[in-house]
This record gives structure tokens, C-alpha cells and sequence, in this order.
């Protein structure tokens, strides 16, 4: 989902003239699919709609006015999530808003559940719950860091299978070896850790607990990690002995060890050989992750906690400082999981999810509510391109996934490696959806994938972010995709697009903003004990609405078009233009990787808006022409850069955001140290380029 830093810079109020976005006025884009009677009439969300019709004597002829009534009526709906989805035995307890106020909303008072609770009820036990794979393996002595005298040869695509059954046991096991070594309700246990089995059941395991969960991948430089887990002062630490990344098995022991002792309030360390290496020596003590493997001697015991109980504590991008730790709670992510992967995605127990993501990213917290619905998960450890960039696709043939998970940009590879039509090269008859997510989706990649699979499997874009783990804006199977679009706001989300007045607009560009509570909203930010900096992040520029950061039109049909971070928004000639305009069209030159666009104001008055591209070749006359003149024919001749210049690589932030402002920052000067931590960039030597172009313009 589109991530946003937690505190958006503030900027001015005035957002891109639409007519500015494209070269002429557009036309409503033409559905490129169409949702199927029948398949609208079988999907969760009908029977939904019926139920409400039923239970609340109100008439629900489409998702509009599905939307407009569960925004409207919030207490209503989220009572009718409550009961469709049986959270608990009988009628949704009442009140649900005790507090309908922003922020301060105070959701299902005196009620007690555990999001673990709500994973294994009514499970088959004999079914897969997960499956976790990773990447093909070498040598490690081939491998450079997974070098050594411990190292061993991993299995090409090792893989590991837990049914219901042995995921509780070996969940309850693990929460046994917590509680034996000291935590409790409230504790913090934190993770170090790939996308794997073990990831999950350590979560599983503190939440069943009331314990707190956090984890950063091991990709992750240790005192990066502290950055983030140190805050929570947490009491054990869960960290693996590595992971696998293109083609190579990087030993991250030392890491680990270093990390240790980074936390001081760490008693004692749980070594996962995710690599199957020993654990190097830790300052505290140690056990093995193979002692809590075994089945429990006993079931599995789950405490009941308060419905805004901390669940997970998850962190803004950290560009702009030390990351925000953002805390959501068991009840509100259990309501919204529910809601969104079940009316939304149409997850059943029949549906296998497999989302390309990190731990480091929101969208592992979300695949893993998927659990919630009874669906099993597909888990990958490994490059999404290595050996081959149809690997994804390779893996949901293999393991017959039915809902997909990726990016806008893996799209985009593989578009632009279009040697195989892929519903020809592998067997993907068992796939239904397909997601994207991360930035918006070019309407070109959803034509391409529309051609690739005949309009049978659609391609949904969504929005939201890691502030409220979940969509603010998205898909449901009773609407149409257009080009370019996101088909509707979320169900439960009062989602508007206000002018610098704080007044809704249509069909022009404004700011996105939330009216009405969320129950995935923060409950507060990690050692901010008056509010301060929740208030700053998200309710300074308009009071009582939460403000997202992001440019948005809302279109007459109630689509959503995203237009990029208002925080990172081009002003040219007086016209303010989206970034991911720029993007859109760029991207799709032949012969162009990556971009990155930024607009500087310089001393003298002038405005610098020049284009940064990553190429495959050179960055020759003709190549800058053709970019030149695709901006112009497709969007608008203010949105043809000042200059076109190459770039080893475009940096971003770990969960794959570019990092705009902060490379705005350092063409004006600064040094990069002083506007990101180097440890928030996926590779910190890209800034350099951007560092050499600034002291060569500024003649040093």
C-alpha cells in the first residue's frame, strides 16, 4: 500500500490544478473490466449487503451505497462486521464509538478479545496453513558475506509446510518458551527476521500473550534496527541467522549479535537458523529457535486483553529523523482484517494469499491477517526477479495461489521483459486477483495485464499505508477497474479530497484527508505520552481531519486517482504537478528504468525541476528527446524537466518508497547526513551521485 512517512512535511495548501495533470482535459476512462453477475452474486460482500438490508432496513443497491451508509452509520457498520464475521459469539457488543472524535476515538469500550483467538477459530486442522519458500541457493563461500567455516549449502528452494495443527503447536511452544523466559501481558518481543514461518509464529506466540510485537528485517544494519526496536525497550529478542536475496545467503550472526546488544533492555536472545548456521555468542543469554519447534506439551492459552490492547508497533520511513513508532491494537486490526481481506478481497478458507513483501514492510502485518480469514499463506524469502524476472508468477503457478500480491514497479519489469505470455508459460488457472500496491499503477500496466490474461484475472490497485496498516482506498467485486484509477474508497473509510480551505473537491486535485474515526487508526505514538507528535503528524493542517500527505482527485464516479506525496509536490510556472505523473509516463520509455523527479527553488527565484533516470545504456540526445517529447504528448509540456540526468540508481526507503524530499534537500545543499539516516536507504551509496551534482553545481 502507498506508504507515508508519519509526519508529513507541511506545505502549502495548493494542490495541482487537475487540468494540469494531463495534456488535455480527460474523458472518463473506459472499465477495463467488469465485474460478473454471478460472480457478484457469490461474492462475501453480497451477502453482506443482504445481511445489512436485513438486519438494518436499509435498501443497498451497489457498493455506493454500501460506502456512503457505512460512513455515515460507523457504529452500525462496524457492529455488522462484528456479527457477519462471528468475532465473538452472539450480537456485537455495544457501544461500539464511545468516543467519535479525531483523534480520540474510543472504539468497543470494556470489550476483551486477542487477534490470535480469531486466527485458529474454526480451523481444519489437517489444512495448510502456511508455506514458506526460499530462494535457490549457492555456496555460501561463493557468496562473499555468507562466507565461513559454519556456512553449508541451503536446499535450492527449501521449503517448509505447517498445517493448522502444527502451527498452533508449534505457536503454543513458542509462547511457552516467552513466558519461560519473563514475558507477559504488555512486554515487548521483537524480531529480526525474514519473511518465513518463524516470523509468524513469534508473532502469533507474543500476541497470544498480550505481549507487544516489532521486527525489522535482517537486511536491516543493527544500529538501524535499534533506531526503530530500541525505543520499545524490548525483553527478548527473536533474530535469525540471515536470509536469502539474489542468488546469495547472507550471514547476518554477527548482526544479530551486534543488535543485542544495541537493545539494553534485551534479557535474553531466541537464535533462528534460518540459514542453518549456529549462533555466534550473544551478551545475553541465548536459546536455539529448534526448542520451541516441537509440538506443546499442552494447548495453546490465549489472554484476553482490551480491544485497543497494543497488537504490533510499526515505523514511518524515518527520512526525516528517527522512525515514529506507530501502535495499533488487537481489536481494531482483527475488525479491519476482517473487512478488508474478506469484503475486499473475497479471502475465504478456499483462497491461498501470496503477497511479494518484507518484514520490513505494512504489507507483511496485512498478509498476515489473511490468517484471520481462514486463507493459508504463501511465504517467500528471497528476490522476486532471481534466476528470472517471471519468478513470482513461477511460485503462484507452483504452489496455486489464487490471490497475488506485487508492485507497481515488478510490473513494469516484467512488462518490459515481455518475451512469454504468462498465462501460456505457467499454470495459473487457480489465480483470481491480482494486487498491487507500493505507488500507483500505470494505466499501461493494467492494459498489459489485462492483455496477458484475457480480462479474466483483474488487477486491483489499493492505497493506504503503514499509519493504518490496512486501505483507505481500494477494490470490492461488485465494481469496475478503470485505467489509472482506484475503483472507490474503502468501506468505513470517510475518505474527502479538501481544498486549502478545508473544503471537499471533485474532479480536481486536493488533499487526502480521513473525516470520520478508523478503528486501524494509531492508538498513539511509542513515547509521545501527550499526543504531541500524533497530533503534528496528522490533524495540524486541518482540525479534527486526519491528513494523509497524499494528492488525490476524486472523480465524479467516486474513483480516487493518487497523484503523489503532497509533501513532495513540483510547482512549475506557478501550477503545482504529482511526481507520480512524472513517473507514469517516463517509465514506459523504451530504454528507461527508473526515475526520480524533484523541483528546487533556487536563490536567485528561478525553479529547477530536473528529471533523474536510470537507464539501461546511455543517456544520449535522442533518448532525452523522446522523454521530452512522451511528457509532453502525454501529460503536458510543464511537466518536461529542466534537465534529464543519469543516475546509477534512484534511492528509497527500505519498504520502497523514493525518497524525494530528502534528495530535494541535498541538491539545495545540504549534507545528505542531516536529512536522511543513511540506514533508512535501501543502499545509502546512491545518495552520492545526487551529493556530486549538487557540489558541482554549487562549484566546489
Amino acid at each position: 500500500m502507498t506508504e507515508t512517512p508519519g509526519t508529513p512535511t507541511r506545505t502549502s495548501m495548493n494542490p495541482p490544478a487537475a487540468q494540469e495533470i494531463s495534456a488535455e482535459e480527460p474523458r472518463p476512462p473506459a472499465a477495463l473490466w467488469e465485474p460478473d453477475p454471478d460472480a457478484v452474486q457469490a461474492a462475501t460482500i453480497s451477502a453482506f449487503m443482504r445481511d445489512v438490508e436485513q438486519r438494518y432496513g436499509v435498501p443497498l443497491a451497489n457498493y455506493r451505497d454500501l460506502w456512503r451508509w457505512s460512513v455515515d452509520r460507523l457504529p452500525d457498520f462496524w457492529s455488522a462486521v462484528w456479527t457477519f464475521f462471528a468475532v465473538a459469539p452472539g450480537e456485537a457488543p455495544s457501544p461500539v464509538l464511545a468516543a467519535d472524535a479525531l483523534p480520540g476515538a474510543e472504539w468497543f469500550p470494556g470489550v476483551q478479545l486477542n487477534f490470535v483467538d480469531r486466527v485458529f477459530a474454526g480451523r481444519r486442522a489437517d489444512e495448510v496453513a502456511l508455506i514458506a519458500v526460499t530462494e535457490a541457493g549457492v555456496e555460501a563461500g561463493e557468496a562473499g558475506e555468507a562466507g565461513g567455516p559454519d556456512s553449508a549449502r541451503t536446499p535450492a528452494d527449501a521449503e517448509e509446510r505447517l498445517t493448522w495443527s502444527e502451527l498452533e503447536q508449534r505457536v503454543a511452544a513458542t509462547a511457552d518458551l516467552l513466558r519461560d523466559l519473563g514475558v507477559g501481558p504488555g512486554d515487548r518481543v521483537v524480531g529480526f527476521l525474514p519473511n518465513g514461518t518463524a516470523a509468524v509464529v513469534a508473532f502469533l506466540a507474543a500476541a497470544s500473550i498480550g505481549a507487544i510485537w516489532s521486527c525489522c528485517g535482517p537486511d536491516y544494519a543493527a544500529p538501524a534496527a535499534a533506531n526503530r526496536l530500541a525505543q520499545l525497550e524490548p525483553k527478548v529478542l527473536v533474530c535469525a541467522d540471515g536470509y536469502h536475496f539474489n542468488g546469495r545467503r547472507h550471514d547476518r550472526r554477527a548482526e544479530a549479535v551486534r543488535l543485542a546488544g544495541l537493545l539494553p533492555t534485551v534479557s535474553a536472545v531466541v537464535h533462528v537458523r534460518h540459514l542453518g548456521l549456529p549462533a555466534h555468542e550473544f551478551p545475553v543469554p541465548s536459546v536455539d529457535w529448534r526448542s520451541a519447534a516441537d509440538p506443546a506439551p499442552g494447548p495453546l492459552r490465549v489472554e484476553p486483553v482490551p480491544f485497543d490492547h497494543p497488537l504490533w508497533v510499526l515505523y514511518s520511513s524515518g527520512t526525516t529523523g528517527v522512525p515514529k513508532a506507530i501502535v495499533h491494537g488487537h481489536g481494531g486490526v482483527v475488525l479491519d482484517g476482517l473487512k478488508t481481506l474478506g469484503l475486499h478481497l473475497d479471502l475465504t478458507d478456499r483462497d491461498r494469499l501470496f503477497w511479494y513483501t518484507t518484514t520490513n514492510w505494512m504489507m507483511w502485518n496485512f498478509t498476515v491477517q489473511a490468517l484471520l480469514s481462514g486463507a493459508s499463506l504463501l511465504l517467500y524469502d528471497g528476490s522476486p526477479a532471481r534466476p528470472h524476472v517471471d519468478r513470482l508468477w513461477e511460485l503462484a503457478a507452483e504452489h496455486r495461489v489464487t490471490v497475488l500480491g506485487t508492485s507497481p514497479g515488478y510490473l513494469a519489469a516484467c512488462e518490459r521483459d515481455d518475451s512469454r505470455r504468462l498465462a501460456e508459460a505457467y499454470d495459473l488457472s487457480a489465480l483470481r486477483l491480482l494486487g498491487a500496491t507500493g505507488s500507483p499503477v500505470p494505466a499501461a500496466s493494467s492494459a498489459w495485464i489485462h492483455g496477458q490474461f484475457g480480462g479474466r484475472v483483474p488487477l486491483v490497485s489499493v492505497s493506504g499505508g503503514t499509519d493504518v496498516v490496512t486501505a483507505l482506498a481500494g477494490w470490492a467485486p461488485n465494481l469496475p477497474i478503470r485505467p489509472g484509477e482506484i475503483s472507490a474508497p474503502a468501506l468505513g473509510v470517510a475518505l474527502d479530497s479538501f481544498d486549502a480551505d478545508g473544503k471537499p473537491v471533485r474532479g480536481d486535485v486536493g488533499e487526502l484527508v480521513v473525516t470520520r474515526p478508523m478503528p486501524t487508526m494509531p492508538l498513539y505514538f511509542w513515547n509521545d505520552p501527550d499526543g504531541t507528535k500524533y497530533h503534528e503528524a496528522y490533524f495540524d493542517t486541518y482540525d479534527g481531519i486526519w491528513r494523509h500527505g497524499d494528492w488525490v482527485t476524486v472523480t465524479e464516479r467516486g474513483s480516487i486517482v493518487i497523484h503523489g506525496r503532497s509533501d513532495a509536490t513540483l510547482n512549475r510556472h506557478g501550477v503545482r504537478l504529482g511526481s507520480a505523473d512524472i513517473y507514469d509516463v517516463v517509465e514506459r520509455v523504451p530504454g528507461v528504468l527508473d526515475s526520480l523527479v524533484v523541483g528546487i527553488d533556487r536563490p536567485d527565484g528561478a525553479y529547477w525541476m530536473p528529471l533523474f533516470v536510470v537507464v539501461d545504456g546511455e543517456l544520449d540526445d535522442g533518448l532525452r528527446a523522446a522523454i521530452a517529447e512522451r511528457l509532453r504528448r502525454e501529460a503536458s509540456p510543464r511537466h518536461v524537466p529542466d534537465a534529464i540526468v543519469a543516475v546509477p540508481g534512484i534511492p528509497r526507503t527500505r519498504t520502497g518508497k523514493k525518497i524525494e524530499v530528502p534528495v530535494k534537500r541535498i541538491l539545495l545543499g545540504a549534507e545528505p547526513g542531516r536529512v536522511v539516516s543513511r540506514d533508512a536507504v535501501d543502499d545509502p551509496v546512491l545518495l552520492d551521485a545526487f551529493l556530486a551534482i549538487a557540489r558541482k553545481a554549487a562549484g566546489a
